[in-house]
């Protein structure tokens, strides 16, 4: 039980200067594997919006104004004996501000500091604004996602910033590793856009295969095929199947009594024709039926569940990947299951600035200094 509430980074102390989704849910995930994560932001920003709750679990939170003198003292207080250090910010402001890379190198030589941006640190492109929607489309991945004859489909999640997240994980796991080695601390610069190009050995293998970059609707594993597709149903859900191959596609045909479909699966002249089949078969039952007719089979074969089903799921329940808090909230679980130092959510999503008072406090600072930091809107 005591390696289970340690965590793989018990000890390792992290401070948080970033906002928007991909800094948050980096230091969460550190967070969840007993980093000790304080995020900071300034008091202006409170109800701006881009506060999400729930990436706030297994932190503390504070707030400061950097832009004024004495907020940059307290800052450095804090770095002094961090870790790492993420900030969001678009490049160059963390310069002006006075709390860079360099600047918090001088009085934390080893510190190792994660920079996530949209476009990253340097290139032509590095002061410009942008959102998940644009980092997909400059990526050429957008263009792949939707109907063929229409605009492309934005998709309900930010793909792009979770990458950018997961980047700075990675980023900031390898940095700890090489410094366990060496001492020496490192500068880390994640573009979020950089991050979707890493998508593209997969991509660069179907370019080799197929002659040519997957195209919208219309490649191997995006409706190209009716063995690779979704279905509608009588009652208008959908179902997916993934019989990439062969041994799940016959299966899928002997189920449906269709076996003369079995030897076309990847037919180029036939490939329309007997998607339409198995759009007019799936169409003459609910999907209730279908998965109940497909749940033994073994065959690729699942259902398109909504959000609302897919949480109450048992699978996730049995894993632990969904649950509630006291107040009723959705709780996501620890994807990655470590046996020796398991991750863990010992506190929930903590308010904007909770824990400024108690922050100042271990800092030594006196009841008069922070009434003073209140008047003086330093937090």
């Amino acid at each position: 039980m005591e390696a289970l509430c340690q965590g793989a980074l018990n000890r390792i102390k992290i401070i948080d200067l970033s906002r928007l989704l991909p800094g948050p849910l980096c230091t969460m995930i550190l967070a969840d594997h007993g980093a000790d994560v304080t995020a900071i932001e300034d008091r202006r920003f409170e109800k701006d919006g881009h506060f999400v709750h729930p990436l706030y679990r297994n932190k503390k939170h504070m707030t400061l104004n950097l832009k004024s003198d004495t907020g940059r003292q307290i800052f450095f207080k804090l770095v002094k004996d961090a870790d790492v250090v993420v900030e969001g910010f678009r490049p160059d402001v963390t310069r002006k501000l006075g709390i860079s890379y360099p600047d918090i190198r001088e009085v934390n030589p080893n510190i190792i500091y994660c920079s996530i941006s949209g476009f990253g640190q340097t290139g032509p492109m590095k002061a410009m604004a942008g959102h998940d929607i644009n980092y997909l489309s400059l990526a050429g991945l957008l263009d792949l996602i939707g109907a063929k004859n229409r605009p492309p489909s934005i998709p309900g999640i930010q793909i792009a910033d979770i990458q950018g997240a997961q980047n700075g994980v990675i980023g900031i796991l390898l940095a700890l590793f090489h410094r366990q080695q060496t001492g020496r601390g490192q500068y880390i610069d994640v573009s979020i856009t950089d991050s979707l190009i890493s998508f593209f050995p997969i991509l660069e293998f179907f370019r080799k295969t197929f002659k040519g970059f997957p195209e919208r609707s219309a490649s191997m594993l995006s409706h190209r095929y009716a063995c690779y597709n979704t279905y509608e149903t009588l009652d208008r859900r959908s179902i997916a199947l993934g019989a990439v191959e062969p041994v799940f596609w016959k299966k899928i045909c002997l189920k449906l009594d269709m076996p003369q479909l079995i030897p076309l699966q990847y037919d180029e002249h036939q490939r329309k024709n007997i998607i339409k089949q198995l759009q007019q078969v799936f169409k003459e039952k609910e999907l209730a039926f279908w998965e109940k007719e497909f749940k033994d089979l073994d065959a690729c074969v699942s259902p398109v569940r909504t959000l609302d089903e897919a949480v109450e799921a048992p699978m996730f329940k049995e894993r632990e990947m969904i649950q509630k808090d006291d107040q009723g909230n959705l709780v996501p679980g620890i994807p990655v299951k470590l046996s020796r130092t398991s991750g863990a959510i010992k506190s929930g999503p903590v308010t904007f600035g909770q824990d400024t008072l108690t922050i100042l406090k271990e800092l030594g600072y006196t009841g008069d200094q922070i009434q003073k930091f209140k008047s003086g809107h330093v937090i």
